[in-house]
């Protein structure tokens, strides 16, 4: 690991201004399960760490109808998964969060910080896509609400310019809402995902999330189309999961091959469904 300078600031104006000063060569650290590893492994070699765990306000939850859930940027996995408005009404997120690493990655890592890596394999995006989260971002220029639709630009890509901190997330409410997060992997605690979906119904409407088969995580918008307003019988459930199947585009890598991805998605988006149907 190379030298680096670090800074503790204690307001998101000042951690901005470091953050411009360094011009993309500064890092923010927040859990840091992700950006210590890099450093180590070289991946990553910053001249500078911004710390933001002792900067107010980044450590609430709060919900209510109407606003719906925000979950603050510093707020570790652990605690989410396990939070009581959390687990009564986005249990999606709960599930999720809940198979993040090992019990000890989660006490550290966050939800902000598995989005901000934007990697296609992270667990809670695809739950956050389904939902139609927004991102909350502060700026320069002001506080500004980003959908995480259009948050993920690419492998590792996200859409903050330099000086910006993500500050939180921000969940709408829905009275009838039913999901299921399915997570494929090698092994069945403390790995990345093969392939991980999540699946979400409320009243009529059916929303299909994809992660690790495509450059970012995926909404299966052909496969949403075809099943709004339909009854989920074993044919319908059949043919949606065929379709999302083809909305995907995965690739070979070292813990899967693309053929096999192709497969998981049709098996966890059918068990996602026919769950959901009762």
């Amino acid at each position: 690991m190379k030298g680096f300078k670090y800074y503790k600031p204690q307001s998101l104006k000042e951690a901005s201004e470091l953050l411009k000063e360094y011009n993309g060569e500064a890092h923010i650290l927040n859990g840091g399960t992700d950006l210590i590893i890099r450093m180590k492994e070289n991946f990553l070699h910053p001249k500078a760490v911004v710390d933001i765990k002792h900067i107010p306000g980044l450590h609430a939850i709060t919900f209510d109808k109407e606003d719906g859930l925000r979950i603050g940027a510093c707020l570790s996995l652990g605690t989410i998964a396990h939070h009581r408005d959390v687990v009564e009404n986005f249990p999606i997120i709960a599930d999720s969060a809940e198979v993040v690493g090992s019990g000890q990655i989660r006490n550290r890592a966050t939800l902000v910080g598995n989005i901000c890596n934007a990697s296609p394999l992270a667990d809670t995006a695809t739950p956050l896509l389904a939902l139609d989260a927004e991102v909350i971002i502060y700026s320069p220029n002001g506080t500004k609400l980003i959908s995480i639709h259009h948050f993920f630009k690419g492998v590792r890509k996200n859409c903050l310019n330099v000086g910006e901190i993500v500050t939180g997330i921000k969940i709408p409410y829905s009275k009838n809402l039913k999901g299921a997060f399915k997570k494929g992997s090698r092994r069945q605690d403390v790995d990345l995902s093969t392939v991980c979906t999540s699946v979400v119904k409320i009243n009529d409407e059916i929303r299909i999330a994809l992660g690790a088969v495509a450059p970012t995580p995926i909404r299966g918008k052909m496969a949403e189309a075809f099943a709004k307003g339909k009854n989920l019988t074993h044919e319908t459930i059949t043919e949606i999961a065929k379709i999302a199947v083809a909305e995907a585009s995965p690739i070979d890598d070292v813990r899967s091959s693309k053929e096999y991805r192709l497969h998981m998605v049709e098996v966890l988006v059918t068990r996602s469904l026919e769950e959901l149907k009762v």
